[in-house]
């Protein structure tokens, strides 16, 4: 298919079409990575729950499924950070994206060797934040959008950071067709960037069970924000362990945190220090919010349950608003395809009436 939809992120990325596959803990595998890369779009590898001694295992795989430029997620307070940041300067990832941390040193050094940075933020002061820290490109998420989420819409987050900043920035937050890439083409921005979208394709290693919770998800106000989990705002499809854990009591939350660590360290070969070490990280890198720090481990457990092993009920599902508005499982080359094709239609239609 020739296109003659074309922006700087394309140029910058390497990537055929503005059309950005987010990084997705346990959903952004190798395989859903190199089916958005070979379909025209650019996708990022989920680097931020691989687990530590895999990272290079994976990114291999990955190579070995397309040609195509890509990306790597990861956290600093991860405990195999350091281990992502060598493999993605060695094996000359095209880009990077993270959210808390890097510092300026290690964004230098990840530019030095020829990489992208492009973080995701979620406020007008983080996006100021992270261009002086060596951004390339930002992309915003709007509270629309799923995991953790910030309160302001994209519709008026976008031109806030538009205003703010002098860098190309990426729309992300309640996209899932063509329609909101020519919005946010019109807003001003390079692309958008989409989660549960590529999360509810045929290329997505989602569990079918979990699948079809999202599918029969057709109520955008039941894809909710809260702070029960971890402490810190999240968007999830309401189901029944997020309203357990929601009428749990904060000792019981710790209980809970408390014992899922200990089943994330055994599972992950980290022990109670590997454990401690990223706790320290975490806080570290905000140390504003303790609470989130303690609690993480929930989060951790719960989706690995919900979305990994396919468990809706007693697991948890992250999810922007979008998967409202979506009814069917396209494959990553038919999304793309059909995405791009609207987002013609939308700008020819709209530069008519000029």
């Amino acid at each position: 298919m020739t296109t003659t939809l074309h922006t700087v992120l394309c140029d910058r990325l390497g990537c055929r079409y503005p059309v950005v596959q987010t990084a997705m803990g346990w959903v952004s595998d190798e395989k859903l990575t190199a089916a958005t890369c070979n379909a025209g779009g650019f996708g990022f590898l989920a680097g931020a729950t691989i687990a530590p001694g895999q990272v290079e295992g994976v990114i291999q795989r990955l190579k070995a499924l397309t040609d195509r430029p890509f990306g790597v997620n990861f956290h600093m307070f991860q405990p195999n950070a350091d281990e992502v940041i060598e493999a993605v300067i060695r094996y000359r990832v095209a880009a990077v994206s993270y959210g808390r941390g890097p510092d300026a040193a290690t964004i230098g050094r990840l530019k030095d060797a020829g990489v992208i940075c492009m973080p995701t933020v979620g406020a007008v002061k983080h996006a100021v934040k992270a261009v002086e820290l060596g951004a390339d490109i930002v992309t915003i998420q709007g509270g629309e959008g799923g995991g953790h989420t910030g309160a302001v819409p994209t519709s008026i987050l976008l031109p806030q950071v538009l205003d703010a900043v002098q860098v190309p920035v990426v729309a992300a937050g309640g996209m899932f067709d063509g329609r909101g890439l020519a919005a946010a083409l019109a807003y001003g921005a390079v692309g958008i960037a989409m989660g549960t979208r590529f999360l509810m394709t045929s290329d997505s290693p989602v569990h079918p069970d979990a699948l079809a919770r999202y599918l029969a998800q057709k109520d955008p106000v039941r894809i909710k924000v809260t702070t029960a989990v971890d402490g810190l705002p999240q968007r999830f499809i309401e189901n029944e362990e997020l309203k357990r854990i929601e009428s749990l009591r904060a000792a019981a939350k710790l209980s809970l945190a408390l014992k899922h660590a200990r089943s994330y360290a055994r599972d992950n070969g980290q022990g109670t220090l590997g454990m401690m070490r990223m706790a320290w990280r975490s806080f570290a890198a905000d140390p504003g919010n303790f609470g989130a720090t303690v609690l993480a481990p929930n989060l951790l457990a719960m989706v690995e349950r919900g979305i990994g092993k396919g468990d809706p009920v007693h697991g948890l599902l992250p999810s922007g608003q979008a998967a409202a508005m979506i009814d069917r499982l396209e494959s990553c080359d038919e999304l793309i395809s059909r995405i791009i094709a609207e987002a013609e239609e939308r700008l020819r239609a709209v530069s008519a009436l000029l």
